[in-house]
């Protein structure tokens, strides 16, 4: 149930109102936008009399919420949620890359990749130093010493760090890491989410191989519900019956999720298609689809890559899709 305020309405009232709420045994969540304050209640609202609500001078209107995820809803918060990271900015019309190799390898690899992504204007260098293989014998990443190589190419670039990771026991190595990604396959690991929400450090949030998007926004609802309200919402492509490519990206969650929620969304296209040259027309799509971002796979070297390879751009094609992106954007802009 979400209570709709009248313009005006003072902070005073708004905390007396509130304190009324709690006492009755639910638990309140003020979004205040532009022209009006949403009191979302949350718990069992059966016992609240709406006409009585609505009799409330300061109260617009009552609405009822049937979705199970409350915090995530836009129901509960009109306007999009921008998470910040220092001076960059996620979502709410601002548009930025994600980029850099599937997985750390070496400190001239990381930090030759680092300069050029950040030269061709991504904001944010992703890399993975805890890596999930379907095979136990692949490289799993350099994990801790990972994280060090990231950390340095952070200190020599300025970029924000995005890594991936596996095990709720890994955060203390994550605590100068400025955005944790949750994979797609840890995306309904509760107890992960759980420590996550105990956090303010913003989460990239990846939809998981067969997930439908009210799974996705639930698993974001986990962490939300914990306090942390920083989360980015990723959609990397689903497994369907089709095998020409990897998965299949699902481009329509992203009108379906800004519908359904305020929460920034981007697109993974290198994790989605699995090749390298479909990464350009879906980096694009999704750019003409209204995303708030796009996390690409960049490698120096694709060929010799120790982790996906096949679905990694040079930088020299990396330079070529962000100019694309860009000229995609200014056009949304008019």
């Amino acid at each position: 149930m979400v209570a709709v305020l009248k313009p005006g309405t003072k902070k005073q009232q708004i905390d007396n109102l509130s304190v009324w709420f709690k006492s009755r045994g639910l638990d309140v969540h003020i979004s205040e936008g532009k022209t009006h304050t949403i009191i979302g209640l949350i718990g069992d609202t059966s016992k609240i009399d709406v006409e009585l609500l609505e009799a409330i001078d300061i109260i617009e209107s009552v609405k009822g919420i049937s979705d199970p995820f409350k915090s995530a809803n836009r129901k509960f918060h009109p306007d999009d949620t921008v998470v910040e990271i220092g001076d960059i900015k996620i979502g709410g019309g601002n548009f930025q890359f994600i980029a850099g190799p599937c997985s750390v390898e070496s400190p001239e690899q990381i930090l030759g990749i680092a300069k050029r992504v950040k030269a061709a204007g991504a904001a944010l260098l992703r890399g993975g130093a805890f890596k999930p293989r379907t095979s136990p014998y692949d490289f799993q990443g350099l994990q801790a010493d990972g994280i060090d190589l990231l950390l340095e190419a952070k200190a020599q670039t300025g970029m924000p760090i995005v890594s991936e990771i596996m095990n709720m026991n890994h955060l203390p190595l994550f605590e100068h890491i400025d955005i944790v990604q949750v994979g797609a396959r840890n995306m309904q690991n509760f107890d992960l989410l759980k420590e996550l929400g105990k956090t303010k450090k913003p989460v990239l949030l990846k939809r998981g191989l067969a997930n439908t998007l009210k799974e996705l926004l639930m698993s974001a609802e986990y962490i939300m519900a914990g306090g942390n309200s920083n989360v980015v919402l990723c959609e990397r492509g689903i497994r369907t019956f089709e095998t020409y490519t990897r998965n299949t990206l699902d481009l329509s969650a992203i009108p379906m999720l800004h519908e359904l929620t305020h929460l920034p969304v981007v697109i993974d296209p290198s994790h989605a298609t699995g090749m390298a040259k479909l990464v350009r027309p879906m980096a694009l799509a999704a750019a003409a689809a209204g995303a708030d971002g796009l996390m690409v796979e960049v490698h120096n070297d694709p060929a010799n890559a120790l982790c996906d390879g096949a679905q990694s751009l040079t930088p020299d094609q990396f330079d070529e899709v962000a100019a694309k992106v860009k000229a995609i954007i200014e056009v949304l802009k008019q």
